[in-house]
């Protein structure tokens, strides 16, 4: 029979139950003697051994922890083993190890250190947090917050060099140690005088306008207050239709930004677009439709499903198989069967030559498409044809109805010559605009004016411009 004793952070913390079983007469393990919880158990005679010579032989706490679970499932193997660990069983990697194993093994759960240390620092609130300080850095970590373990200087500077990128280095802390809390700003952490297996780091929570770093949950409810009764004028008029545009916009910073290889302009508009994704969030939230956890729900649900290659028993070898699988499982959770359904569906703002080369694409999908460049080619002839006798007859409604053929037989090239129509109109267009301001540098340089010229001498300065870039 196994049993798991939380010994708590003093020998007072022994519970009537706990202290029947470490005196029961079955073997006790202690998973370090070093606490003064253990060093009680040591002192009062009974028959117990340590783990303490399993700490030096392992490189990382994830080997630790494992070993330990193992010694003492082998010894609960042999017979009845009570083992002790300080703090909380729940705080306990090893405990939790072996309870995942050992599902009849008994449980004295103990007073935990993070809540010694919450109560230390006088620090009260029902949704706080506490990790090891051996613990990975994947948890996200919210205020109030406790990390325990912080037995040496080394590990408080590990933990303070991820705390202080989430809080800022001058947010205010406890340092707890031996039950009693030091007040303390973040960024001191690794400068205490001494450092034992009680000690504890504590965060209170820090309100809103006296933070220096902020997380998602802040940017939902900065949206929240200024949409308030008492909050913003014009962010409460907005609705989903008024702002839907500015999406548009903020994308288009965030990719000047992205061409600029600017990461201060990347980092300021990446954040512009997911406030208009809060924005809308939050909206949807006041109308009953959804919340912001159904819109990031959804967009997790929609990338394990597609990336079925990775969560699933679809195969992708490279670039092309992956966007294969994407397709495929795109097509399923639309339930799109036809080629109409998956061309309807390709969004109507996106910019003209992007929709016309997406549009083209799915319904090449369906086997809808040119042989090859040359026919698409001949096609591009055939709509300038058209135009030109449009302008014949001077007829307006027909003139814009064959200069969009024409267009969109020009991207029908583009595609199927392999290129990114919208990237390649976009850089067209910045050659250009190079190029022409390039030509009026040249003429003022020469003493003239642009509006004042023959379209031939335009032309030829245009030339000039070109050899130069």
């Amino acid at each position: 029979m196994l049993t798991i004793v939380g010994l708590g952070c003093s020998p007072e913390d022994l519970s009537r139950g706990a202290y029947n079983a470490v005196t029961s007469g079955a073997k006790v393990i202690l998973r370090t003697g070093e606490t003064p919880a253990a060093q009680a158990i040591l002192s009062s005679g009974a028959p117990c051994a340590t783990l303490d010579y399993i700490y030096e032989s392992c490189r990382n706490f994830d080997t630790l922890n494992k070993k330990l679970a193992a010694a003492v499932a082998e010894e609960a193997e042999k017979g009845d083993v009570v083992y002790c660990v300080d703090g909380s069983v729940a705080e306990d990697v090893s405990a939790q190890i072996l309870l995942r194993k050992k599902k009849d093994a008994r449980v004295f759960c103990g007073v935990s250190k993070a809540d010694a240390a919450f109560a230390a620092a006088k620090i009260s609130a029902c949704d706080r947090t506490a990790v090891s300080a051996y613990s990975g850095g994947g948890a996200r970590l919210r205020l109030p917050l406790a990390v325990y373990d912080v037995d040496c200087d080394l590990v408080a500077g590990d933990v303070k060099l991820r705390l202080c990128d989430l809080f800022g280095d001058e947010a205010d802390a406890f340092f707890v140690r031996g039950g009693k809390a030091k007040k303390i700003k973040l960024y001191e952490l690794d400068r205490q005088k001494a450092y034992d297996s009680s000690c504890v780091l504590v965060l209170d929570k820090i309100p809103l306008l006296k933070k220096t770093r902020f997380d998602f949950d802040d940017l939902v409810e900065i949206l929240r207050l200024l949409r308030a009764p008492n909050g913003c004028p014009w962010d409460r008029a907005q609705t989903h239709e008024s702002i839907r545009k500015n999406m548009i916009e903020e994308a288009y910073e965030l990719v000047d930004a992205i061409d600029s290889k600017d990461d201060n302009k990347i980092v300021e508009e990446t954040g512009d677009v997911l406030m208009q994704g809060v924005f809308h969030s939050v909206l949807g939230e006041e109308r009953g439709a959804f919340t912001v956890d159904n819109v990031l729900s959804a967009v997790c649900e929609k990338l394990i499903f597609r990336h079925s290659h990775i969560f699933g028993k679809d195969k992708a070898t490279d670039e092309a198989s992956a966007l294969s699988v994407w397709d495929k499982n795109k097509l399923k959770e639309k339930g799109q069967t036809t080629g109409s359904q998956s061309v309807c569906d390709v969004p109507k703002n996106l910019p003209a030559a992007m929709r016309a080369q997406k549009v083209a694409k799915r319904a090449a999908k369906f086997g809808y498409d040119f042989k090859d460049v040359s026919q698409a080619a001949e096609k591009v002839t055939e709509e300038l044809g058209e135009l030109l006798a449009a302008l014949r007859e001077k007829n307006e409604a027909h003139i814009a109805e064959e200069t969009g053929d024409l267009l969109f037989s020009a991207v029908n090239v583009g595609r199927l010559a392999g290129a990114d129509c919208e990237e390649a109109l976009s850089e067209s267009t910045k050659k250009f605009i190079r190029r022409f301001c390039r030509t009026e540098e040249l003429i003022l340089a020469d003493g003239k004016k642009m509006q004042d010229m023959s379209a031939d001498e335009l032309w030829a300065y245009y030339e000039r411009a070109k050899r130069n870039g």
